[in-house]
């Protein structure tokens, strides 16, 4: 963290060290506490499903690490000179509904007057020491899956140029807003090797962080990948978010496309997702039945995307 000396604490099991999707600390034998803060600015324009999507935006990284949300706590940034606070109280509604969802308790918050709209939660889970699931441990021939489609960014970006219509629009809001509760617990409950949460570094950018610095490497298949509609679409007509560009660099190392792949697609594999899905590295002889229950329990377009792979290693191998 910026070259600054970390405090050692035999009982963070989980720290800034290992860059993972939250902090983990061991309170006892079978008890240990999930800790996250996450906030951002509007990606859509109605203010209540605002507040849904950074809730559940929030509560995600938890869920990644095989933990139960408990409580949490409102992180606001406001303008009280330039908008009403009907919009804040909209926002406020909508993080609760998804807290309520999810089954988490309010506990206070914290607000600031500042020139730019922001909002978001801290939030503090459970789990048990020795089932925390983390980014770095899938196994060469695990298989790869993804629990909702990517395109947010794309979409949110052709929504911003006037290009997308209001279905495409809700579509992607209703994405967002969807918590990873029941993924995170059906994972759980069969067992699994390795997740995390794809959000703003994309898909191939979060896959670089479970191999790095492993003996593991990743295949991904483009036509497995799940999207939502239209991404394709804006992806070739260039409504490409700037951030995409900026993982993309920053990964370039690591990704070996192969010959025929569509000039959009890393593109897409890289675009920034708000709340996205979970990425769940899982043994072959688990993944149909995590799948299986997947699709039941209302991830319907969760799909394999991929597997772990020996050779070459510290690689993402992108097909067709």
């Amino acid at each position: 963290m910026c070259g600054l000396p970390l405090i050692p604490d035999s009982n963070l099991i989980v720290g800034l060290e290992k860059a993972d999707d939250a902090g983990v600390y061991r309170l006892s034998d079978d008890l240990a506490i999930i800790q996250t803060v996450d906030f951002f600015t509007p990606i859509v324009d109605d203010p209540r499903a605002f507040g849904q999507i950074a809730a559940a935006n929030a509560l995600s990284d938890v869920y990644a690490m095989g933990g139960t949300p408990l409580t949490a706590m409102n992180i606001v940034c406001f303008p009280v000179k330039t908008l009403d606070i009907s919009v804040l109280r909209e926002i406020l509604r909508g993080g609760l509904e998804k807290m309520a969802e999810a089954g988490v308790a309010l506990a206070g918050g914290h607000s600031v007057d500042d020139v730019e709209l922001k909002y978001g939660l801290s939030v503090t889970g459970t789990v048990h020491p020795g089932k925390v699931i983390t980014k770095g441990g899938a196994r060469a021939g695990d298989r790869l899956i993804l629990t909702k489609p990517l395109g947010t960014g794309i979409i949110n970006t052709a929504v911003k140029g006037k290009m997308a219509g209001e279905q495409t629009a809700d579509r992607a809001a209703a994405c967002m807003a969807a918590l990873n509760k029941v993924a995170s617990q059906l994972m759980q409950e069969v067992g699994v090797s390795a997740c995390t949460d794809i959000t703003g570094f994309g898909l191939l950018g979060h896959a670089c962080e479970m191999i790095q610095d492993s003996d593991t490497g990743m295949r991904i298949r483009l036509s497995s990948v799940p999207l939502l509609p239209q991404t394709v679409e804006f992806a070739r007509m260039g409504m490409i978010p700037g951030g995409t560009y900026r993982n993309k660099e920053f990964r370039a190392a690591m990704i070996q496309a192969s010959g025929g792949l569509p000039d959009y697609a890393l593109d897409i594999l890289f675009d920034p997702q708000t709340s996205g899905g979970l990425f769940i590295a899982v043994s072959s002889g688990r993944v149909d039945r995590l799948l299986s229950r997947l699709h039941r329990g209302g991830a319907v377009e969760a799909a394999v995307v991929g597997e772990v792979i020996a050779d070459p290693q510290g690689k993402i191998v992108i097909e067709e």
